[in-house]
């Protein structure tokens, strides 16, 4: 073997390559996450009516109704919708639940999208202090132990399940195909899942007993790859993530149903965002 050949320190250890996945995996996550324009740039929520109104931080008085949202802007006002400056009146037409469209607005964009049965505006700016600010989601360090061996049990036919969320109030239905049974420490557990973003893919939302403690209290999530033909599944918390609404108010996250409280601590994953935290900000445990 000539020098050239030698194995990278990563490949010689399967421990060492195992962290360097994590890592690659966390730092693209971070990286999405304070995108320009992702939640970590959100400065408000508001709530559409049938009553024309005003927001101070949105050009345009809007509205909405069965037609789906609509605004009135002054003269000196514009929107930037499908990279075409729009002025005057514009009917977005109706928007599908948990559906929206982004369109630009001086100083970054808009999100018009509708959550829970309620049409919303969330604007996003880059240069949002908290955005700028933000330094980073602590984590748990990677384990072996936090990767486990699952089985996707499907439902005779998927299930509405009905969630709450992070805005008190609000309610989310989400159609359950199945459940995901594993074990930990030999003992038996099961999560009901969600449709993923990826075909065939799952979702998990859950807490366990490290929420509120050392974890965001109200949600973390897990995504799941496609089963296999036997049902298969790999469960890896230690890509447990936050949702939105453990960084800003202005998310309507979804809340995991009841049967997905853990009663056990899930060390593993996304820690409390510092923002969050009570302890003090030189703490980066």
């Amino acid at each position: 073997m000539t020098i050239n050949d030698a194995p990278t320190p990563a490949a010689a250890d399967p421990r060492l390559q195992f962290d360097e996945e994590w890592r690659q995996w966390h730092r693209r996550h971070e990286e999405a996450r304070a995108d320009p324009h992702g939640f970590l740039a959100v400065t408000g929520l508001h709530w559409l009516t049938s009553a024309p109104q005003r927001f101070p931080d949105v050009p345009g008085e809007w509205h909405t109704g069965e037609g789906g949202p609509v605004v009135a802007l002054d003269a000196d006002e514009v929107l930037v919708v499908d990279d075409r400056p729009i002025r005057g009146r514009h009917e977005f037409g109706p928007i599908a639940e948990r559906g929206g469209v982004t369109v630009g607005i001086d100083g970054g964009v808009l999100e018009v999208a509708r959550r829970g049965g309620h049409d919303i505006l969330r604007p996003r700016r880059p240069d949002h202090p908290f955005r700028v600010a933000y330094r980073g989601t602590p984590t748990y360090p990677p384990s072996h132990r936090w990767v486990l061996s699952g089985r996707f049990v499907p439902f005779d036919t998927p299930r509405p399940t009905t969630v709450g969320a992070a805005v008190k109030g609000l309610k989310h239905v989400y159609d359950a195909p199945g459940q995901i049974e594993f074990a930990v420490d030999g003992v038996p557990l099961a999560l009901t899942a969600f449709n993923g973003h990826a075909p065939g893919s799952l979702l998990v939302l859950f807490t366990d007993t490290t929420s509120g403690v050392t974890t965001y209290p109200a949600n973390r999530s897990l995504a799941v790859g496609a089963p296999d033909e036997q049902g298969r599944v790999a469960v890896d918390f230690n890509r447990a993530t936050n949702l939105p609404c453990a960084y800003t108010d202005f998310a309507t996250c979804p809340l995991p149903p009841a049967e997905n409280r853990l009663p056990i601590a899930v060390e593993a994953g996304e820690k409390t965002p510092y923002e969050r935290r009570a302890d003090t900000p030189a703490d980066r445990s």
